[in-house]
């Protein structure tokens, strides 16, 4: 362990003053810009830049050939992208005598790939008016192999525009289809690898899981409405029952400059109760989600800084809340957290802090506080290439003998400490 962590750090002492290079994969192949363009800080979070690329349904050309007719006008080449996570991850957590090294966390576990995505997207149709534009992520390490999908349809009324989303995800969460804050309302766009320690929606698991919808939006430069209905599976993928969308997703944000700031502030709901596996049984969709973005300056350092809390409510009846199974009290979190540009462009450090509950069961008398301090690190070698870095030390009566999370401090439990390294590479 001493070992790796000393070769990441000669990688980053060799390379401080790496000079910023370009990339383009995906998008930016369709664009002519570089991947900095779209996105600010570090890849994944969004600019301005990449939410108004979002509203205009991926459809931006730039210098890029395209064929051009009556009604048709798509780019010249399909655009395509490769990403690689590959990480090695550490908890502090104790293997029983004999257990095999990286079988667990705990004794240090290589996870190479632990994602390995293909993606297509872009343009389809631009007419001025009407625009049409999908983006498809293929996984290439598992099946099924098509892990989202959406397909935006956007008609420009201006001052405002009118989205229609049909969307599918295999784990990005009901938001996937029109999200554009980085706070983790998304499993896939979050300021740091930690997620449910830096981000309430992922925590509670409102901003993660299976997803199939149509989102209904409406936008303009000071904000959007989102109304989904949606179904906690995905895609229909020729099963006999198709998806039955029953679940609602209401989301309501404001992206107002404040100070040369650019803000989002938010607040998300969803209700409803679907049948799932088939129509094989039935789930409640139950939880809230407020959050806050800021993006901009302190002297010469870009700054971020995030806050968000979420709620689940405790299941009652036969039929369990997806986002809470405990019976007795809500599954909630409150997260904050601020990300630092210390060298522009290629080093970003931050911190978070989540404070906690699980819930428990009712008439139970065990202890749920789960609260975590995370550190975080993003060295960015090339705009598509880069080094993170995450430590969370998590703690609380959750964590007691007779606590929620007691096994985590058990024989092969996860532990209380978790470390994170990882490569992440787009081409």
């Amino acid at each position: 362990m001493k070992k790796i962590v000393l070769s990441l750090a000669g990688v980053l002492a060799a390379t401080a003053f790496a000079p910023e290079a370009s990339a383009i994969p995906a998008f930016a192949r369709q664009t002519g810009l570089a991947c900095s363009s779209c996105h600010y800080q570090h890849f994944p979070v969004l600019s301005t830049t990449g939410q108004e690329f979002k509203v205009g349904a991926y459809t931006q050309l730039s210098a890029k050939g395209k064929f051009k007719g009556e009604d048709l006008s798509i780019p010249d080449t399909l655009n395509a992208a490769i990403l690689l996570k590959a990480r090695y991850q550490k908890s502090g957590g104790t293997d029983t005598a004999g257990t095999v090294s990286g079988t667990t966390t705990n004794s240090g576990q290589w996870q190479i790939p632990d994602e390995l995505s293909l993606f297509f997207g872009g343009r389809i149709a631009d007419n001025g008016t009407i625009k049409i534009g999908f983006m498809n992520e293929n996984n290439m390490a598992a099946a099924p192999m098509v892990a989202g999908l959406k397909v935006p349809v956007v008609i420009a009324l201006d001052p405002v525009n009118v989205m229609v989303i049909p969307y599918g995800t295999d784990a990005l969460g009901v938001a996937y289809g029109f999200e554009q804050s980085s706070t983790g309302m998304t499993r896939g766009v979050r300021w740091a690898e930690h997620r449910s320690d830096i981000s309430a929606a992922q925590y509670t698991g409102i901003g993660s899981g299976l997803a199939s919808g149509i989102a209904y939006v409406v936008s303009n430069e000071m904000g959007y409405i989102n109304f989904s209905k949606w179904s906690p599976e995905f895609f229909y993928l020729g099963g006999s029952t198709g998806v039955q969308m029953s679940s609602t997703w209401v989301r309501l944000a404001a992206t107002p400059t404040i100070a040369d700031w650019a803000m989002h502030i938010g607040v998300g709901k969803v209700s409803g109760t679907s049948w799932v596996g088939g129509g094989a049984s039935q789930i409640k969709t139950e939880g809230t989600v407020v959050d806050f973005q800021g993006q901009g300056a302190l002297g010469e350092m870009e700054t971020s800084v995030y806050a968000q809390y979420a709620t689940a409510p405790a299941s009652t009846g036969a039929i369990a809340n997806q986002f809470n199974s405990k019976t007795g009290t809500a599954k909630k979190a409150i997260t904050v957290g601020a990300d630092f540009s210390v060298i522009p462009h290629t080093l970003h450090v931050g911190a978070a802090y989540r404070i906690a509950n699980t819930g428990v069961n009712a008439g139970s008398t065990a202890g749920d506080k789960d609260n975590s301090l995370t550190v975080t690190a993003v060295y960015d070698l090339f705009q598509n290439v880069a080094l993170h870095a995450n430590y969370s030390m998590r703690s609380g009566s959750s964590y007691d003998t007779t606590g929620t999370n007691a096994a985590a401090t058990a024989v092969n439990g996860n532990g209380k400490t978790l470390l994170t390294m990882m490569l992440e590479a787009a081409w």
